[in-house]
């Protein structure tokens, strides 16, 4: 495997651990499948916004699919407690081989991008809170193109603003969705096996799989 020149990653879930989240979510909706229904209604509609020709911003969105799953557990949550209960994702930590991963292909000399369907101001908060943010050679939103991945503009933009080609650059995420995406955008890909995540079984297969991002980066290292 010929070394990638530049590395784009996801971030929530494959970077960012977000217990801290899901406990708020399925703790205030009393079921402990709150919080994984509220996240698949989030990206489903921002599928939605992206085929349907609109954008709005990933906290909109994350609010008012939070409101219509909570019609699903039938709970009637204050304005202040939706708000208090999605500011967890301000505050999440990195998965503990994330670091170490990061700092590896860092010291390497891989170019390493954050791209993110939250905000930008958010991601950077995100991931300064996580203290992540430096190991970064560029924090990119999919707002600067106003569309969600896995559409194929999000990772052309990132290609754009590193003048890189999609040959030499590999998306690494635990989401099988953007894996797919990324591949089919002409990127070469990672996939990380997060616990309960699974690669999409038509034509999703990554190019490496790797339980953490420290695997991953140390097999990308190896070669």
């Amino acid at each position: 495997m010929n070394k990638p020149e530049l590395l784009i990653f996801d971030i929530n879930e494959t970077l960012l651990n977000l217990d801290p989240l899901a406990s708020a979510i399925n703790e205030a909706l009393d079921s402990k499948h709150a919080f994984s229904l509220w996240f698949r209604t989030l990206l489903h509609y921002s599928l939605v916004e992206t085929l349907t020709g609109n954008y709005e911003d990933f906290s909109a969105i994350g609010k008012a699919t939070l409101k219509m799953t909570m019609q699903k557990f039938d709970k009637n949550l204050s304005e202040d407690t939706v708000d208090s209960i999605l500011g967890n994702i301000k505050k999440l930590p990195a998965h503990d081989d994330v670091k170490e991963g990061l700092k590896l292909l860092k010291d390497a000399g891989v170019k390493l991008v954050a791209l993110s369907n939250s905000n930008e101001n958010l991601l950077k908060e995100q991931l300064q809170f996580a203290g992540i943010a430096s190991y970064f050679d560029a924090i990119m939103s999919v707002e600067v193109v106003a569309s969600y991945k896995p559409d194929a503009s999000p990772y052309k933009a990132v290609l754009g603003k590193m003048s890189a080609s999609a040959e030499s650059t590999m998306m690494v995420a635990a989401h099988g969705w953007d894996i797919l995406g990324a591949k089919r955008a002409g990127l070469r890909t990672a996939f990380v096996a997060r616990e309960g995540h699974a690669i999409y079984p038509l034509d999703g297969a990554p190019e490496l799989i790797g339980k953490t991002i420290l695997e991953v980066a140390q097999t990308i290292l190896k070669n």
